[in-house]
């Protein structure tokens, strides 16, 4: 048993040298066992993170059928694609018999970890997840592997954990974003990135990098920023868009939509022409992307086909069609839409 996490009745049952009925009992507090017994039973079962099978229990006592649950970690809801991603797994899950419990981390490690235990006291088969931007502790992933809990990590995933993953081809997607952004001519190009301890930031500032040097042109790091969201993209784009002409970018590529989008408006309140002054580029291709005003030249992600692969090689891990000590990895492949704030 992995150091913290919880402990089931077979386990106190076995180290007190008692029956299970007993323990069951006496966690209940039945007074068939000694008051002496049950606070004897009940401290173990505290000092070593004990917790009942919630959704075992209900069952039993309904004379219900146990469900085959899946746990979902989505980092925020806002967001289309994990909206997408999220459709992908439920169709998928659905069509084969299981049923999807979701909860937010809304970006937080803290609560990536409560949820983490939450899932393995409600005995779900296996967790689909996308990291929080502030995870890089992976002991809570670990702990769930070391108790035959399978993972699947999507998107945002996880190097530190030998976990099975999907992800979109984040590189050749920023690739072929800022290729075609210096094929219209653009030369200056900005960057609005995620934290680069999250893989999907590396590869697609990669990509932006690459692209850059393959055709001759200087990365300019006081091009590059950490900003992946509208309201962040809305304070520091007026500062870069008032440098001197000579300095100022011709273009941006931002690592989502909503980053994008809050460049377009900033740069058209602060009197520029898109696409004929600066050229925008974002990553997702949501519902917002034609929303906006001109429509957005975006990365397609393709959020549902990444959520049905995930929920695939989980559900395999669990019925045994895959084994659960291999990785398996699967990649999507991405595709530009190029619209009107492009050239």
């Amino acid at each position: 048993m992995s150091e913290n996490l919880p402990i089931t009745m077979k386990d106190i049952a076995r180290a007190l040298g008692i029956s299970i009925a007993t323990v069951s009992r006496a966690l209940n507090d039945s007074p068939r066992i000694s008051s002496l017994q049950r606070k004897r039973i009940q401290e173990y079962a505290k000092e070593h993170n004990f917790y009942p099978n919630v959704i075992g229990e209900a069952l039993r006592h309904n004379r219900i059928q146990p469900l085959k649950v899946i746990g979902v970690i989505v980092p925020e809801f806002v967001h289309y694609y994990f909206a997408s991603v999220l459709s992908g797994i439920e169709e998928k899950a659905r069509s084969c018999g299981y049923r999807v419990m979701v909860a937010q981390s809304n970006e937080r490690y803290d609560k990536e970890v409560a949820i983490c235990d939450d899932f393995f006291k409600n005995k779900v088969c296996g967790i689909i997840v996308s990291l929080a931007k502030d995870t890089k502790q992976y002991d809570h992933f670990r702990r769930l592997m070391d108790n035959g809990v399978p993972l699947v990590f999507y998107d945002r995933i996880c190097t530190g954990v030998n976990g099975s993953r999907v992800v979109v081809d984040d590189y050749n997607g920023a690739y072929s974003a800022v290729s075609h952004l210096i094929e219209t001519g653009c030369k200056r190009i900005a960057f609005y990135g995620s934290p680069m301890n999250l893989e999907l930031s590396k590869n697609r500032y990669n990509g932006y990098h690459d692209a850059l040097v393959k055709n001759g042109l200087k990365v300019d790091e006081s091009l590059i920023r950490l900003c992946d969201n509208r309201m962040q993209a809305e304070a520091i784009t007026p500062e870069i868009l008032s440098l001197p002409a000579h300095e100022r970018p011709d273009a941006f590529f931002a690592i989502n939509d909503d980053t994008a989008i809050g460049i377009l408006y900033t740069a058209k309140r602060m009197g520029f022409r898109v696409p004929l002054d600066i050229s925008v580029c974002g990553f997702t291709n949501g519902n917002r992307a034609i929303a906006c005003d001109p429509m957005l030249t975006t990365v397609e992600q393709r959020g549902v086909t990444v959520g049905e692969e995930a929920a695939k090689i989980l559900i395999g891990q669990v019925e045994g069609t895959l084994p659960r000590n291999e990785v398996v990895m699967r990649v999507v492949r991405t595709r530009l839409v190029v619209r009107d704030t492009t050239r």
